[in-house]
């Protein structure tokens, strides 16, 4: 569940070339009708990522911002973005919005550019404020997104974010979303545990309970907030564990 990718710098124009065409196949959205249909609804068809992108300057732009290998400018992109999300101008079906947000959300962590042998891209306040983002557009896709940050980031601030934004999602199918909870508590270090980490799992939790009325069953959260609630952590966090223990027993 921990695969990354790691680039070298090529040069110029191939920078940009590699990561667009790196962000299509990770995220696996080529979509096209079969061939027999083709030829009947070739105006009909869907279009990849790569060309709905084109189709608007905008977004041009806000990828080539994203894309690029500054920090600045990445945070600058992820500013059009919450925008967008709070003026109320994002439509669920805006793809290339969640093309982008995922492609930052991995920045430095699944996807890694060395120079001289140094990941030069590891910007953690990056990937943080894409899974924020990510909670509050709230789609499948952008509960996949989360679950693989989940997966993947080793940064405690990323995983709170990405745990939290779960939780506002309030998602569940299969067990996903509470699976990804206890995975990313199991990375931690019990002797010396993060604290916010540790409070996000806990909201995230009850949020999925509120919204999944009964249906959280899965013994490993139980146990998951009962290590919380014994664990090496703060008064505050042990007792929203405790809390949130009582929420999910009582909607049970």
């Amino acid at each position: 569940m921990t695969t990354s990718s790691v680039q070298t710098r090529p040069a110029g124009s191939q920078v940009v070339r590699l990561i667009a065409v790196s962000v299509i196949l990770s995220l696996g959205v080529v979509f096209a009708l079969p061939a027999q249909q083709t030829t009947a609804a070739s105006t009909n068809k869907e279009l990849t990522i790569e060309e709905l992108f084109l189709q608007s300057v905008e977004f041009q732009i806000l990828r080539e911002k994203a894309f690029s290998e500054d920090y600045e400018m990445k945070m600058n992109a992820l500013d059009d973005l919450e925008k967008k999300v709070v003026d109320g101008s994002y439509k669920a079906n805006d793809r290339q919005i969640e093309a982008v947000l995922e492609y930052l959300a991995l920045e430095g962590s699944g996807r890694s550019t060395r120079e001289s042998g140094r990941v030069i891209n590891n910007f953690p306040e990056v990937r943080r404020r894409s899974a924020n983002l990510l909670g509050r557009i709230g789609t499948a896709d952008a509960e996949n997104a989360l679950i693989r940050v989940l997966g993947i980031d080793e940064e405690p601030t990323v995983k709170a974010e990405a745990a939290y934004a779960l939780g506002v999602i309030g998602n569940n199918d299969n067990n996903e979303a509470v699976q990804a909870l206890v995975f990313a508590y199991n990375q931690e270090d019990p002797t010396k545990p993060d604290n916010n980490l540790g409070y996000a799992l806990c909201l995230a939790m009850e949020k999925l309970g509120l919204k999944n009325k009964g249906a959280i069953k899965d013994p490993n959260a139980f146990q998951m907030l009962v290590k919380i609630a014994q664990g090496n952590y703060l008064r505050t966090v042990k007792t929203k564990a405790l809390q949130v223990l009582d929420e999910l027993k009582n909607a049970s």
